[in-house]
């Protein structure tokens, strides 16, 4: 079951509004939607076509009491959540939540890298399905901004066997440094700049097919466009936002 270790499976949105945010991401990526009852509490499943690719539950109450916003949340794949939550706590990761088994799913556990960003480890309990380039709806690139992305590569090196692969120079903002597995390139992660006021984090991109469009319908859904859209090196294009709840989100279009 190594064969997914590092990879990521599964991505799921916690917010305050889950109705809101259903119909937002329905009309700005085109996802599906279907209801999950093998949780004691509120899920439903993000879709391409007939297939699962992500999750959308309420932010826990206790969870809103403390603060915490709305947000995205990247689960990669471990043979064993133990041994990998035990293993990056000794890097200087904390965990937030878990281990805790979901049936029929597997078991997965929350966590915080040593810089402060969150992320899950999940081992699912059937082999995922091959791997295969991202499709028009699904996540495509994972980015992280932290607060020294030469140690947080060292972490995730040693956690899930990430390998560095092409590096830009972003000049007066340092180096773009992507990462993957084998030949794939999952993202890239970069020192996010003093004037970024949020903490070390991960932002998902998610890829459809025209970029403008796309910035235009979260503008008319309620939504925010923080940055762009932009080309990035290579040619394709990208556009970051917030959603109508205040998650943070990326879309992503391929070069024509």
């Amino acid at each position: 079951m190594s064969e997914f270790r590092g990879r990521f499976l599964w991505y799921e949105l916690m917010t305050n509004d889950p109705k809101a945010a259903q119909d937002f991401y329905k009309r700005v990526v085109g996802w599906g939607l279907q209801e999950w009852t093998g949780m004691d509490k509120p899920y439903w499943m993000w879709t391409r076509g007939e297939t699962p690719i992500g999750g959308l539950m309420p932010l826990p109450p206790d969870a809103q009491k403390a603060g915490a916003p709305p947000c995205w949340l990247a689960y990669v794949g471990t043979p064993s959540v133990d041994e990998t939550l035990s293993k990056a706590e000794g890097l200087g990761a904390k965990a937030l939540a878990g281990p805790m088994d979901i049936p029929t799913v597997g078991r997965i556990a929350i966590l915080q890298d040593p810089q402060g960003a969150s992320f899950a480890i999940y081992a699912p309990a059937q082999t995922p399905e091959a791997e295969a380039e991202a499709q028009v709806k699904d996540f495509s690139w994972h980015e992280l901004a932290t607060s020294d992305y030469e140690a947080a590569f060292a972490f995730y090196e040693k956690l899930f066997g990430w390998k560095r692969n092409d590096a830009v120079d972003m000049g007066p903002l340092g180096t773009y440094q992507m990462y993957g597995r084998g030949d794939r390139t999952y993202g890239g992660m970069y020192n996010k700049p003093k004037e970024m006021p949020t903490p070390p984090h991960w932002l998902l991109y998610t890829r459809i097919p025209d970029i403008n469009k796309a910035a235009e319908t979260v503008k008319s859904a309620g939504g925010q466009v923080l940055n762009g859209p932009m080309e990035v090196p290579g040619g394709d294009w990208i556009v970051q936002c917030l959603d109508p709840q205040g998650a943070a989100f990326a879309l992503h279009a391929t070069k024509a």
